[in-house]
């Protein structure tokens, strides 16, 4: 499976364990990810919920030869792909979510954060967003939380580029909330998640909610936006040639295509 959950004073946490595979997402990974907010939501037990990863890596992104087997392609169950599950589930969780980032953070890595509420970062986090490389475009409606977040300029260069910026930068622009040395990141994370799962949860609930219920349907309607277009570019040309050239390990070639 490669996702370990386990709960521990009012805490939930959902941790990437596929340190051999650099902590790339399956489909399986989306779908346990899903399921355990979706039973967070319910469940009086969490107060709240913490992300991890390991040390050096917290993801690469998607898992690209599982993605390739299994895309979300257009259809009447498109909506119900495993990946499109978690990035519902994240965005409307209730309880405070918090990630503890290390090491490299790649496409989903880096989105997904948008919606956490406290995100924490090692000196050694690397954020990237390098969907235009593969021939695709944003999801988790960054698309429109980034430029909002950063201003369409910088949001552009982090979208359109794809280049990895560090956690200095993510800190300077509002991504993250404090960047701590990798050996007390986890530990630190946790202790502030313990902080929340003792306060009232109603209060919590209430309290994200009037700070981002106004945008919920702008939310939703850009990720409703963002999966259509993506599940269009994922049987482009572009993204056939970007997806051979990373399993061939060679540089794609997008020059004739127009």
């Amino acid at each position: 499976m490669s996702i370990q959950t386990r709960i521990e004073q009012g805490v939930l946490t959902i941790a990437f364990d596929r340190a051999d595979k650099k902590n790339a997402i399956t489909a399986a990974m989306y779908q346990a990810m899903a399921d355990a907010l979706r039973e967070a939501e319910g469940d009086p037990a969490v107060r709240a919920i913490l992300f991890c990863g390991k040390p050096e890596i917290f993801t690469a992104g998607n898992d690209l030869e599982d993605f390739a087997q299994r895309p979300p392609v257009d259809g009447a169950d498109a909506a119900e792909a495993p990946v499109f599950q978690f990035l519902y589930q994240i965005s409307h969780a209730s309880k405070p979510l918090l990630a503890a980032v290390s090491g490299p953070a790649v496409g989903v890595g880096t989105t997904m954060l948008l919606h956490c509420d406290f995100v924490y970062a090692s000196e050694t986090a690397r954020l990237s967003l390098p969907f235009a490389q593969l021939g695709l475009c944003p999801e988790a409606a960054s698309s429109l939380l980034l430029p909002r977040l950063l201003g369409y300029q910088r949001a552009a260069e982090k979208l359109m580029l794809g280049e990895a910026f560090d956690a200095e930068e993510a800190y300077r622009i509002g991504l993250v909330t404090r960047v701590l040395p990798v050996g007390e990141l986890e530990a630190f994370a946790r202790k502030q998640a313990a902080r929340l799962a003792a306060l009232p949860a109603s209060s919590l609930r209430e309290t994200k909610r009037l700070m981002k219920g106004g945008d919920m349907a702008a939310v939703e309607a850009r990720m409703a936006e963002e999966g259509a277009v993506f599940r269009r570019l994922l049987q482009s040309p572009e993204a056939k040639e970007a997806f051979a050239a990373f399993f061939e390990r060679r540089k794609p070639d997008f020059t004739r295509f127009q």
